[in-house]
């Protein structure tokens, strides 16, 4: 296949190196010179624009698919609706109003889209209830995603990340730290996450579906940080509940609805599908990260 990944940043560069591996052609495009620099050394064709831009987005050469896996650098609810919702749409235009179109495209969204289940399981059947602007963003480019004009003759896929963790992203001080606010954490590993997208293109799976990407055991925040405590050979960092959290006048509403947003996310379908995970669980994602604390 030939792919072309729009804002190839931490997941898209490993979704490229699996892709490449694998024999496929993949174009990366970013349009800062650090990230065209880090395409290339992911040995991947790079190609410089602004995906919000039509003009610019016509330097990607035709494709056989396309993953939207653009990010809008944890700025506000506006700056995601000119990424998610504005990019999106017209990478869709873009793409599909050529001779030669894309047989589908896949775009990588969040979990956070649920809001909150009171600690209760969700999987791609659960309606989605966001809570904040930005996650009500996430929805809406979820749709767009999902009801490609038909004219345009190819298929969406919602690929629905869970938090992401890996290299550079361990947060490993935060939780032997603390303190540690209750609550659970569905996390994939960077690895998985790109692997699962990989796995859907390269199987043709879930054309115009939902895939949930998790891996296989919500971790109840205070468990997962004195699992890292014992592992790490130091003592369990201080606890705190919600409602102790919520006492910080300091936080803002955004803040405050996160705290209070709880689920466990299933990954009974991307499993169903057939996907095998490099790792299962965060005992194997954060041995790495572990080690290397222990080393220095």
């Amino acid at each position: 296949m030939e792919i072309a990944i729009l804002g190839c940043g931490y997941i898209g560069l490993e979704l490229g190196r699996q892709l490449t591996a694998r024999g496929h052609d993949v174009v990366g495009v970013r349009r800062s010179d650090a990230g065209l620099e880090a395409i290339e050394d992911a040995g991947l064709e790079a190609v410089r624009a602004d995906i919000t831009d039509r003009d610019e987005l016509e330097r990607v050469p035709d494709v056989d698919a396309i993953v939207f896996a653009a990010s809008s650098g944890g700025r506000g609810a506006d700056a995601a609706r000119e990424v998610y919702v504005e990019g999106l749409r017209t990478a869709i235009e873009t793409f599909g109003e050529r001779e030669d179109p894309p047989e589908r495209l896949v775009y990588t969204s969040s979990t956070g889209v649920y809001g909150d289940h009171d600690g209760d399981w969700v999987d791609e059947t659960t309606p989605i209830e966001p809570t904040t602007s930005k996650t009500e963003v996430l929805a809406e480019a979820e749709r767009i995603a999902r009801k490609l004009p038909p004219e345009y003759g190819f298929d969406g896929t919602v690929a629905r990340y869970a938090g992401l963790y890996g290299p550079d992203r361990y947060r490993l001080e935060r939780y032997l730290e603390g303190p540690v606010t209750e609550g659970y954490l569905n996390m994939v590993h960077r690895d998985d996450a790109a692997g699962a997208v990989r796995f859907l293109l390269a199987e043709d799976l879930a054309r115009g579906e939902v895939v949930q990407v998790v891996d296989d055991e919500p971790a109840h925040k205070w468990a997962f940080a004195d699992w890292l405590a014992d592992q790490c050979g130091v003592e369990e960092p201080p606890k705190r509940t919600k409602d102790e959290r919520l006492e910080n006048d300091d936080l803002s509403e955004a803040a405050r609805r996160r705290i209070l947003t709880s689920k466990r996310c299933s990954n009974d379908k991307l499993r169903d599908l057939g996907y095998e995970f490099a790792y299962p669980t965060y005992r194997e994602g954060y041995r790495d990260a572990i080690e290397a604390y222990c080393d220095d």
